[in-house]
């Protein structure tokens, strides 16, 4: 069976605040970390035979005490996590992870769910939904 591994980092804003994260392929869970204190260097082999996929990274335990504001209103302080150095068989596909990803939160529980663009950065309890199909060199070359 051939493989492809797909890879990537996860760090924080703020080691001290207790962000969770799960990644998800499909219906398993392939990481749980209840509070984030450094960076994590994800990596994980997926079968390349055909069918269609979704990552999903689940960020959670944000609240509004992580994040500080000034007397306008303007964040000074806020803890969030980062996802960068996406990379799918030693090829960086950072870019067009950021463009296929759909990132639903609701801005921890103080307005109505949404779904938003994903710009590497999560300040918010939710999930980053990440849709793809193997065998992924063909979903690359009709993607990139």
């Amino acid at each position: 069976m051939e493989t492809v591994k797909i890879s990537f980092d996860i760090e924080t804003s703020d080691a001290e605040c207790p962000l969770g994260v799960e990644v998800w392929l499909d219906d398993a869970v392939l990481l749980s970390n209840k509070h984030v204190h450094e960076k994590i260097s994800f990596s994980h082999d997926i079968s390349d035979d055909d069918g269609e996929h979704e990552l999903r990274i689940v960020i959670s335990g944000k609240t509004s005490d992580h994040t500080r504001v000034d007397e306008e209103g303007n964040i000074i302080k806020d803890a969030t996590l980062q996802i960068s150095n996406v990379v799918i068989d030693d090829l960086d596909v950072n870019q067009l992870f950021l463009e296929k990803c759909v990132y639903k939160h609701n801005f921890n529980g103080t307005q109505p769910e949404i779904t938003d663009t994903f710009h590497g950065v999560a300040g918010c309890n939710g999930t980053i939904g990440f849709e793809f199909t193997t065998p992924i060199y063909l979903w690359l070359l009709e993607n990139m």
